[in-house]
Order: C-alpha cells, then structure tokens, then sequence
C-alpha cells in the first residue's frame, strides 16, 4: 500500500477550502460595482475626448484668426501672444506692406513747441515701424522696427537707444482762456495719452534693430481719426534724463491701415503736445520772502469719464539753486474744468533771489488701475539772469496782489 507524504494532504485541503470560499455579496451588488468601473471607465474616456476636442478648436481658432488677418497678404501669418496684461496683447510677424521714405508732420495740427526757441526742423535719422488695425478684434497694432541714418555720435559705445511711443487722442478746441493772455489765432486743440508704451534698450550701434510691437483695443475704427502716433528716439540716462534725439508723429486717420502697413518717418526737432491749460495764481511777499502758488483750474481732455478718477497737483520750486520741498493739493474729482482753488505758501531763502523755478506738475490717480497714477502734463514758469516769464514780471510788478494767468500743460 502507497503511502502519501504530509505534504500532499496539506495541499489537497487548502484546494477544497479555496473552492469552498464564497464572497459574501448577493448578485445585485456585484453587477453594481460592475457598472460603477464601466461607468468610471466612460467618464476617464469622455474627459480625454473634451481635452483632444479643446485642444483641436484651439488649433483651428488660432488658423483661422490667421487666414481673417492676412486675406491681402501674400506670405506671412499674423501670431498674438499674452504680453501679461489683459488690455493689450503683443502680435508677432513682420508686415510685408512697405511705403518707402514716408515723411509724417502732424505739428502743425496737435503739437506745441516748448517755451524755449524754436530750433531748426532738420531731420536726424529715419524711424521704420508699422502700423495695423485688426478690424476683427478691434485692435490697434503697432511695431518698431529700426532707427537708422543717426548722425554718428562721439562714442558710440556709450548710446543706450530705445522708443518711446504716445497714442494722443485729438480733443476739442474749447478753451476757457483769459482774453489779455497774448494768445494770437487758433491754438491748437488739447490731447489726452491714451497708451504709453516703450521699447528695449539696444546698446553701441546708432542703427539700432528693435523688432518691439505694442497693441490696445479701440472701441470703435472710427476712434483712428482722432489719434496721433508720436514716437520718441531717447538715449537711455540712468538718472531718467533721457536725452530725445527726435521724434516722429502720424495722424492714422490719414491711413487705410486696414492690413498692415510699413513707414519711413524722418525724425524732426522734439515738440510737446498741449494737453491741458492750468489756471495759476502768483503772489510774492518781499518783506516775509514768501512765495504764494495757487492753482485754481485745470482744463483737460476727458475721452470717458471713470468712478474713483481724481487729478491732483505737485509743485515744486527751485529758488538759486537751492530746491524747496515740494508741495500737493488735494486730490480732487477729474472733469473737464477741474477747480482746486488752493493756495500753496513756499519760504524762500533770505538771500536775494537772482533765479527762480515752479514747476507744476498733474497726475491722475485711478483707485482701481495698476499704476495707481501717472503724469498728464507739466507747466513751468521761471526767472534766471537774462529773461523771466511775463507771468513773473507781472507778480513781482504787483507785489501783494495774486496775479492769475493760463499757462498751457504739456507733455
């Protein structure tokens, strides 16, 4: 008789245990569980789907705004990507629409020379850039190419060149001006900066490439005959006294900039646009050597008014070299006609005053934007060794007594 090892019988027992092993659920809720891992299993499928199916529109939406922004083109596609800001995004690819040798001058109708005399019109250097207006998603687009044709500088190595780029918006020729304030025909119309934009910096070259291109959204096509383009060729100071080498200015009303258009603008003497008049009050205390600023009104151009917009003024006066603490008014509810009426008092030195600044300077301050405020414009009135404004001349004529007077503000 054959005798079986141990081993064997432990084997066969466990076998006849794990079939004899039931799961203690009913039929119902393992056909339940079935269905829940089928439908887990739909779900995971269907999300891979939607993204391959998001992921495919984005794709075609993108293809699409090429084909609608280049129908006139010939070659070429016209890309955007998020510059980081949600009111304007920086497009990509060169325009192939050119204009050669393209001399803009819109001075004449929106600028204003600075109270210093008027310095010869001669052209240093050529700006290339182009503008395009996406009619589509109602954006202006606008691109610095190059510089070139710079007079050759003593050390070239030392330029830090950049652009600086204006969109001013042409206002209306209402005035609210004193009629003995010597003004003679029609001045010219305020402005207001709706954009301000600005170039890299290129190092050691006076034909410098830039390639940079800024954009912002209009409300309306019919906005471009209301705007001017001013663009500023600077040399980079690290104390913010850049110095302008010239400017260029386009009226894109004048221009079908319906595909992208490419210019050539000559660089002319820098001027400064006339964006607001301050109403000014001077009094000068001889025996207490005190100087009273008051501004009382400032008139600017309101494109659309916004809650939480306020204007406020900073003055500042250097007496012989010697710079005073600047002071501010209050910060009051932006209009068309801002009144302050408030009168700043400033202590001049004991000894005599053979020179004198006040520089006005007006910021707008929004509680909900980013920057909380920027400049508007500026106004100076002065005295040195050789001439003196007439509104000085006037203030120290009547000592005791304010003298009011508008001044322009520019920018």
């Amino acid at each position: 008789m054959m005798v079986l090892p141990m081993e064997h019988f432990t084997a066969t027992r466990l076998l006849s245990s794990a079939a004899a092993l039931n799961f203690p659920f009913s039929a119902a809720v393992k056909y339940s569980i079935l269905g829940l891992s089928v439908s887990l299993l739909l779900v995971a499928l269907g999300i891979l789907v939607w993204q391959a199916f998001r992921c495919f529109r984005s794709q075609r939406t993108t293809r699409t705004l090429h084909e609608a922004g280049h129908q006139q083109l010939a070659n070429g596609e016209l890309l955007y990507a998020d510059d980081g800001s949600q009111a304007s995004r920086q497009y990509k690819g060169i325009p192939t629409i050119k204009v050669e040798d393209f001399d803009v001058d819109v001075s004449s109708e929106s600028s204003l020379g600075s109270s210093q005399p008027a310095a010869d019109n001669k052209g240093n250097g050529w700006l290339h850039y182009s503008v395009y207006y996406d009619q589509q998603y109602r954006r202006l687009v606008v691109t610095v190419l190059e510089v070139e044709g710079l007079q050759q500088q003593n050390q070239i190595s030392s330029l830090q060149l950049f652009v600086q780029l204006k969109l001013l918006w042409k206002g209306s020729d209402k005035r609210e001006r004193c009629i003995d304030d010597g003004v003679e025909g029609t001045p010219p119309p305020l402005c207001k900066v709706l954009q301000e934009w600005r170039t890299r910096t290129v190092k050691g070259t006076c034909n410098p490439l830039f390639g940079d291109q800024f954009s912002c959204i209009l409300q309306d096509e019919k906005e471009l005959d209301h705007i001017n383009l001013r663009m500023e060729v600077r040399d980079y100071d690290k104390y913010s006294r850049h110095t302008t080498l010239g400017d260029v200015r386009t009226s894109l009303g004048q221009f079908n900039i319906s595909y992208p258009l490419e210019l050539k603008g000559k660089l002319h003497t820098p001027k400064k646009d006339l964006v607001g008049e301050v109403l000014l009050s001077l009094k000068f205390l001889p025996i207490s050597q005190r100087l009273e600023v008051g501004v009382l009104k400032v008139q600017t151009v309101q494109k659309e008014l916004h809650l939480g917009t306020a204007l406020y003024a900073r003055v500042s006066v250097q007496c012989n070299s010697y710079k005073l603490k600047y002071q501010k008014t209050c910060a009051m509810e932006c209009g068309a006609l801002t009144v302050f009426n408030e009168v700043l008092v400033f202590r001049l030195p004991d000894f005599a005053m053979q020179e004198c600044k006040i520089l006005v300077s007006v910021f707008e301050t929004h509680s909900s934007r980013k920057p909380s405020k920027h400049l508007i414009g500026q106004l100076t009135v002065k005295k040195d060794k050789h001439s003196e404004d007439k509104h000085w001349s006037l203030m120290m004529f009547s000592a005791h007594q304010p003298i009011a007077r508008w001044h322009d503000l520019l920018i």
